[in-house]
């Protein structure tokens, strides 16, 4: 994800890396750190840049995570890239692990990228380990012991109906997590469910509209668009940080930001349509609903 991150994700890979490292394979993680990613174009920043320690080396490793949420062929180029920056700011090759979410057709990421010259005098072939979620077995991260895997579990592959995986997840998040924790992995969760599945009913297992409100993280999406244009001093600036804000709920709650969407939004001057707009994000079951309110 590059135009517009996923903060939820970013949350889980900043909170908990070595779950998604250990998820991609990666085994003998003594210690690690998520990084400022301060690369050389600070808007084009990986979503995630991990310092670890192995148990059988002294020198860290440094891994680099992308968390998109369809299977789309421009990914790749935007890992080469993402490559190249810390090539040239830290002089260093990393590892790189790409989860994807969600299935789109059958597109695939690809594992690798050859990159040739016009005259054929310069090439590079760069690889990286790709995670299709919705591939990998439920009871894998069930089994695994980790909350920080919880939240992907409404992704992943199993036979059992929803609301018996939703509710093992819940369970586990509030008998594993800590406390303070708690309520942004019940949120993320509710995120993710509705990323696979249009049902309110399903999100109403991990705490619903109530959980959403409640997370520090969803509190801190909302106030911070809000706080900008304050600063501002305006009411033309703090429209920008409202709209600003509720495009990113849209984004957390919807998926992608269909361009019509973000153009309507961008267009409203009414600090409260913007603020009712806001709460709508949490009481709409989809999309399409949430378009509804957006034109009437």
């Amino acid at each position: 994800m590059r135009d517009a991150f996923d903060r939820g994700s970013k949350w889980l890979i900043g909170h908990h890396g070595d779950s998604l490292l250990r998820l991609g394979g990666a085994a003998g993680i003594r210690s690690w750190r998520a990084l400022q990613a301060e690369v050389v174009h600070p808007r084009k920043l990986p979503d995630g840049l991990l310092e670890v320690y192995f148990e059988d080396r002294t020198d860290p490793d440094l891994f680099l995570v992308e968390v998109a949420t369809y299977a789309d062929q421009r990914i790749r180029k935007q890992l080469v890239r993402d490559i190249g920056l810390l090539l040239i700011d830290r002089q260093v090759l990393p590892e790189v692990l790409t989860l994807v979410l969600c299935p789109r057709g059958n597109v695939q990421v690809g594992e690798k990228e050859e990159l040739r010259s016009r005259l054929g005098w310069t090439g590079a072939q760069f690889s990286w380990q790709v995670v299709e979620l919705w591939k990998i077995p439920a009871e894998q991260l069930l089994a695994a012991g980790d909350v920080g895997l919880i939240p992907w579990v409404p992704l992943t592959q199993f036979p059992e109906p929803p609301e018996v995986v939703l509710r093992q997840c819940r369970q586990r998040i509030e008998e594993q997590a800590p406390v303070e924790e708690q309520a942004n992995l019940l949120a993320l969760s509710q995120v993710m469910t509705r990323l696979r599945y249009n049902d309110p009913g399903l999100l109403v297992l991990f705490g619903g509209r109530e959980t959403m409100i409640e997370s520090p993280l969803i509190q801190e999406l909302m106030a911070e668009g809000e706080a900008k244009g304050e600063a501002k001093g305006e009411a033309k600036g703090r429209c920008q940080g409202m709209q600003k804000a509720l495009l990113r709920m849209v984004e957390v709650r919807f998926g992608s930001v269909p361009s019509e969407v973000a153009n309507h939004i961008q267009a409203i001057g009414d600090e409260q349509k913007l603020l009712d707009l806001l709460t709508q994000t949490f009481l709409c079951p989809d999309l399409e609903a949430f378009q509804n309110k957006l034109s009437s």
